[in-house]
């Protein structure tokens, strides 16, 4: 029981903090001004982090490389102490075990883009529905626009009402159901 509440709570700081990291990358990523609310909120959550890995790691391209390398070692973090947890013999493992985890990490990774994804779409359909004229509008509708953009080409409103994040929900949760438990399946079956 004791072990349950400690992973729990290991999946809640590392997937929480990934999700910061991944969020301002992909905020960079899509020069979204950082002159909102949101934004302003995830730079202060994660600059404590991205600050001192800056100094190492150089920008290359225009992208924010410390918040991708920072995201992709929370992941590995959940992944290592996550199997920690439940007891995995890692001074006893074979080093055949290793590419299991890198697959298990790049799984668990994906996953939560996807997921960061489909909060983002629920977010902006929420909003454009109740308030679309709120000042956090714009951010959302930025950051979800990408992912909306493909589906709203082939997906017309229906008396102005936008299907798009209902067809974006149904192909991200098939993401999520193929590639990605398939490689949770693989990386399972190579670690153990």
């Amino acid at each position: 029981m004791l072990t349950d509440a400690l992973q729990f709570l290991l999946r809640i700081v590392c997937e929480l903090a990934a999700s910061a990291f991944w969020l301002r990358f992909y905020m960079q990523l899509n020069r979204l001004p950082y002159a909102n609310s949101f934004a302003q909120f995830i730079v202060k959550v994660t600059d404590f982090a991205v600050r001192p890995v800056r100094r190492v790691t150089p920008g290359f391209f225009g992208l924010d490389w410390a918040s991708l390398l920072l995201f992709l070692l929370t992941e590995i973090v959940w992944t290592l102490g996550s199997h920690a947890l439940m007891g995995y013999p890692f001074m006893a493992a074979s080093p055949q075990v290793w590419p299991g985890f890198v697959l298990f990490t790049l799984a668990s990774s994906l996953g939560l883009i996807i997921y960061v994804f489909m909060a983002l779409v629920a977010v902006q359909a929420v909003i454009s529905w109740v308030n679309p004229f709120s000042p956090v509008a714009p951010v959302f509708y930025a950051l979800a626009r990408p992912i909306l953009r493909p589906f709203q080409r082939f997906i017309p409103p229906i008396n102005g009402i936008d299907l798009s994040p209902m067809a974006a929900f149904i192909v991200l949760q098939l993401l999520l159901i193929a590639p990605v438990a398939a490689l949770e399946r693989l990386a399972h079956d190579l670690i153990w």
